[in-house]
């Protein structure tokens, strides 16, 4: 029987904790390191399916690999280092992984398949089989679009490649062919997408021309380094709206990453009223960080999300709907297409779910509007598969009216293994 959350109502959320380290930064040193020479040591990898999916793929190209307590060593041989699979390379649910390991296998002196389950099979490749083309890969795909890639590798030769997506996954299986072929690589998208690759290149000191939205790469060897992964904000996000839609809750986290480019959600968050203090900035191998505190508050208000906002907020759509429901007004989303193409459907899985808990909520084309301030009421409501709506929909029952029971929710443990566990330890009193 796959598991379900069943929740109640609570009143407030008070306590201090620390969400597990950034998913997007956590596969990028995994690849980088793997692409060094000599070893590497990261710190506060996040223990996701996903992130494992990137490391068992990174195993079978031959990676050697070697835990010390909760650090991972990984020992690099350099660009062109990786031994021939065995057998097909599995993504699981990873698009990330299938992505960004298509631009390096494509430069590769070996064939490989990557491929992963039937959600993954399901997701759109043509955005990176096309520009990878361009560089000269050998690469197919079912249909011209959907995985299993097959891959021949062989040279590649740089390029000047414009995106018709502003996308972090395209961006980075380019800049990760283009570390490995000929000549110079420069992507240029049309809004800016998040940084994690450059500023983890810069860091490793692979030089890089930046130009407003474009970024420029070529081949350059690098030498294996010691990462720390800030806490996923993208994780926090769920906390960060059930603090804000419970008033009187207060709540610190600790040690998250606050990457201009990931801190849409913020953003958003402060124009609907939401009351989050940003503490203790520093930063740790190129990336900002902060300790997060935020302060319930009855006096959120709806607003428009569209535009270049939307590659800065995308994966926090599903949560945003929820803080939408608790706010006075309308708040319309828009521009938010990419989210029918993710792990299931977000924007149909996310409004079908939140009506059935009584939310005044409509579909669109590209997003949603929500009628906010209606009370909800406890449902059964279903996952799709997806651990981004699972947890939106957990974090809606918090301040819905009776018992919420969210049904297979498994689908967690891609992102967020230990949400619920966080979750219980912040709620303190439970209204009757």
């Amino acid at each position: 029987m796959k598991p379900s959350i069943i929740i109640n109502r609570v009143r407030t959320l008070k306590g201090i904790i620390k969400v597990p380290g950034d998913k997007s930064i956590s596969h990028r040193a995994l690849i980088f390191a793997s692409l060094s020479k000599g070893k590497s040591i990261i710190r506060g990898i996040s223990k996701c399916e996903d992130c494992f999916s990137t490391l068992n793929c990174l195993k079978d190209l031959g990676v050697r690999v070697k835990e010390r307590g909760e650090d991972l060593l990984i020992y690099g041989e350099g660009l062109f280092a990786f031994k021939e699979p065995k057998k097909s390379l599995d993504c699981g649910n990873s698009g990330t992984t299938m992505r960004l390991l298509a631009g390096l296998l494509a430069a590769q002196n070996f064939s490989s398949v990557l491929s992963g389950d039937k959600y993954l099979r399901k997701r759109p490749m043509k955005r990176i089989v096309e520009p990878l083309r361009k560089l000269g890969a050998e690469i197919s795909a079912d249909k011209g679009n959907y995985p299993p890639l097959r891959i021949k590798g062989k040279k590649l030769q740089g390029v000047r490649y414009s995106s018709p997506i502003a996308s972090a996954q395209v961006k980075s299986c380019l800049l990760l062919a283009g570390l490995c072929a000929e000549g110079r690589t420069t992507i240029t998208e049309p809004s800016r997408s998040r940084d994690h690759s450059e500023r983890m290149l810069k860091y490793l000191g692979v030089p890089l021309k930046i130009q407003g939205r474009s970024v420029s790469i070529k081949k350059q060897p690098f030498e294996g380094k010691e990462f720390f992964i800030p806490g996923d904000i993208s994780s926090a996000a769920f906390f960060i709206a059930a603090a804000s839609i419970l008033n009187g809750s207060k709540i610190k986290i600790c040690s998250v990453g606050i990457n201009p480019t990931r801190t849409g959600f913020l953003d958003i968050l402060e124009k609907m009223g939401a009351d989050v203090r940003i503490k203790n900035r520093r930063e740790i191998c190129g990336e900002p960080i902060a300790d997060l505190i935020i302060v319930g508050s009855n006096e959120l208000k709806g607003t428009k999300i569209e535009g270049k906002v939307i590659p800065r907020i995308i994966d926090e759509i599903p949560i945003l709907a929820v803080v939408g429901c608790f706010a006075r007004g309308k708040t319309i989303i828009k521009d938010a297409g990419e989210l029918r193409v993710k792990e299931t459907d977000r924007i149909h899985a996310i409004v079908s779910q939140l009506k059935k808990l009584g939310a005044a909520i409509k579909e669109r084309k590209d997003g949603m509007e929500i009628s906010g301030g209606k009370k909800l009421k406890g449902a059964c409501v279903m996952s799709f598969g997806d651990h981004r709506t699972t947890m939106a929909l957990t974090i809606a029952g918090l301040g819905a009216k009776g018992v919420t029971k969210v049904n297979d929710t498994d689908c967690i443990n891609t992102s967020f293994p230990g949400f619920e566990d966080l979750l219980k330890k912040l709620r303190k009193t439970q209204s009757k």
